[in-house]
């Protein structure tokens, strides 16, 4: 989620942190689509742990039922579902959104999204698909870079310059293709402009044909809690046309959405 604070330093063990309710943390994210079954070795590695901790960790959330183990190969379980479904679960909005989502979907014929922002990354908390329009999967929890999609740069807008600027830097700013930008103050210069306008466009940044605009969701005192978004094949639905045509809609179902709140 969007917010104004600065950017967080590293945390250092304390009486309020943690450290093992961390390190738990790390094993978990560990795992991802293209890692969902490791070695002890691979996931002590991919936390940033030794061996013997990441063992202590898994072998705990594997009796807690959120990992399970053939003998060699860890991997998590569906219960770790539980963690996520517990922010939706607490954040109501995103099940009466979806309903104004889904309309949106049948009239603009386009996969449509809403994400929060978390650290560098856009989060997606909802997802209304129509056509297979990326090379990778998404869904409830995937992440995505910020600094090259439209909800991202949409979100990073909300925040002071100087914050904008430290997340940017922060970013791995890699060029994923030939239109993808970079340079941090040229990223800058994109979230200025998605501040100004009140919306978003990225054409073919994230993914070859990939054209995707966005929206805000605001709250009662008018700041961005999240992002809508349409996304589109460039070869079906240029940027000027979903521009033109679907940005009128999808400002209007935000704002609906944000009426919820």
């Amino acid at each position: 989620m969007a917010t104004h604070e600065t950017h967080p330093v590293s945390p250092s063990p304390g009486d309020s942190y943690v450290q093992s309710f961390a390190r738990g943390l790390q094993v978990i994210r560990s795992f991802s689509a293209s890692a969902p079954r490791q070695t002890l070795s691979e996931v002590a590695a991919a936390s940033g742990l030794t061996r013997a901790g990441a063992r202590r960790i898994l072998l705990t959330l594997q009796t807690l039922g959120y990992v399970e183990s053939d003998g060699r190969l860890f991997s998590l379980t569906a219960r770790i579902l539980d963690l996520g479904f517990a922010y939706l679960s607490s954040m109501p909005i995103w099940n009466r959104a979806e309903p104004v989502m889904e309309a949106l979907v049948r009239q603009v014929q386009e996969s449509c999204s809403a994400a929060v922002l978390e650290a560098t990354d856009i989060v997606y908390v909802m997802r209304v698909p129509t056509h297979k329009i990326m090379s990778i999967s998404l869904g409830v929890g995937s992440r995505l870079p910020a600094y090259c999609t439209s909800m991202g740069r949409l979100l990073l807008a909300e925040l002071k310059d100087e914050e904008i600027h430290a997340r940017l830097a922060a970013s791995n700013r890699e060029a994923l293709t030939k239109h993808t930008v970079t340079d941090v103050d040229a990223l800058f210069a994109k979230v200025v402009q998605a501040r100004r306008q009140g919306w978003c466009l990225v054409n073919q940044e994230l993914e070859e044909g990939l054209v995707s605009i966005a929206a805000p969701i605001v709250d009662r005192a008018g700041r961005a809690v999240a992002a809508l978004n349409i996304s589109g094949q460039a070869n079906r639905t240029s940027a000027k046309v979903m521009q033109e045509t679907m940005l009128p809609a999808l400002l209007a179902s935000a704002s609906e959405i944000s009426r919820l709140l």
